[in-house]
C-alpha cells in the first residue's frame, strides 16, 4: 500500500503545504484505483507521470516565486513612480503659484506702464506748451532788445554829447592833457570813433609840478619820479630816462 503521508512530507519540502496535501491525496486515490485496474507496467508509467507532474509543479512554483519577486520589484518601482508623481504634482503646484505671481506682477507692470505712458503724454503736452511760451518770450525779448538797443543808442549819443562839453576841462585838470581841437565823432578805417580830437600831454611837466608840491610840503628831500603804465614806447622810455623818471610797465610785476 502506498504511504501518502510520506509523499505529503516529501512534497511539502518543495511546495506549499496545501499543494502537497492535495497532490498526495490525488496520488493515494489514483493508487487505490490502479491496484484494481492497472498492470505493473501501467503503474510504472503512472509513476513517471506523477514524477513529471511533481517536476512541473516545482518549475511552476519557481516561476511563481520569480513572478512574486518581479511583482515586489514592480511594486517598489510603482512606489518610486508614485513618489515621483507626488513630487511632480507638488512642483506643478509651486509652478502654478509662481505663474500666478508672475501674472499678477505682469498686470502691475502693465498698470505702471500705463501710468508712465500717461505721464509721458502729459510731459509732452507740457513741453509743447513750454515751447509755445518760450517762443512768445523770445519774440518779446527780441522786441525788448530792440527797444533797449534804441534807448541805449539814444542815451549813448546824449552821453557823448555831454562828454564833448565836459571832457576838455577834466582831461586838463586831472591828466594834464590839453585838447587842441574840438572833440568830434569820426569814422576812421571803416570804424566809428566816438571821441576823437587832437591834444597834447606833458607827463614829465606834470611830474615836476607834483614834485614841487611835495617839496613845498616836506622841504628839500629826495623825490623819486615814478610812472606806472601798461605799456610805454621806446621813444617815451628814452625821454623818461632823460628826465630822470622811472617807468614801470604792468607786465614787469
Amino acid at each position: 500500500m502506498i504511504n501518502t503521508l510520506k509523499i505529503y512530507h516529501e512534497l511539502s519540502e518543495t511546495m506549499g503545504e496545501q499543494s502537497a496535501k492535495k497532490l498526495a491525496e490525488v496520488i493515494g486515490a489514483m493508487y487505490e484505483e490502479l491496484l484494481n485496474t492497472v498492470t505493473k507496467k501501467d503503474f510504472d508509467g503512472l509513476k513517471d507521470i506523477v514524477k513529471d507532474l511533481v517536476d512541473v509543479q516545482k518549475r511552476t512554483e519557481v516561476k511563481v516565486e520569480e513572478l512574486t519577486e518581479a511583482q515586489r520589484e514592480t511594486q517598489k518601482e510603482v512606489g518610486r513612480l508614485d513618489k515621483a508623481m507626488l513630487e511632480l504634482a507638488e512642483a506643478q503646484k509651486r509652478t502654478e503659484i509662481k505663474v500666478g505671481e508672475l501674472a499678477e506682477a505682469q498686470r502691475e507692470t502693465q498698470k505702471e506702464v500705463g501710468r508712465l505712458d500717461r505721464a509721458m503724454q502729459e510731459l509732452a503736452e507740457a513741453q509743447r506748451r513750454t515751447e509755445i511760451e518760450i517762443q512768445k518770450l523770445s519774440k518779446g525779448l527780441d522786441e525788448t532788445r530792440g527797444e533797449v538797443g534804441g534807448l541805449s543808442k539814444s542815451m549813448g549819443y546824449a552821453f557823448e554829447n555831454e562828454a564833448y562839453r565836459s571832457l576838455p576841462a577834466v582831461l586838463k585838470e586831472k591828466y594834464g592833457i590839453a585838447v587842441k581841437e574840438r572833440i568830434i565823432r569820426a569814422e576812421i578805417g571803416g570804424g566809428e570813433i566816438n571821441i576823437f580830437c587832437k591834444a597834447e600831454r606833458d607827463v614829465f611837466e606834470e611830474l615836476d609840478e607834483k614834485a614841487s608840491a611835495v617839496e613845498n610840503e616836506y622841504g628839500k628831500i629826495e623825490i623819486v619820479r615814478l610812472l606806472i603804465t601798461h605799456y610805454a614806447t621806446k621813444g617815451f622810455m628814452k625821454k623818461a630816462k632823460e628826465n630822470g623818471v622811472i617807468v614801470v610797465q604792468s607786465f614787469e610785476w
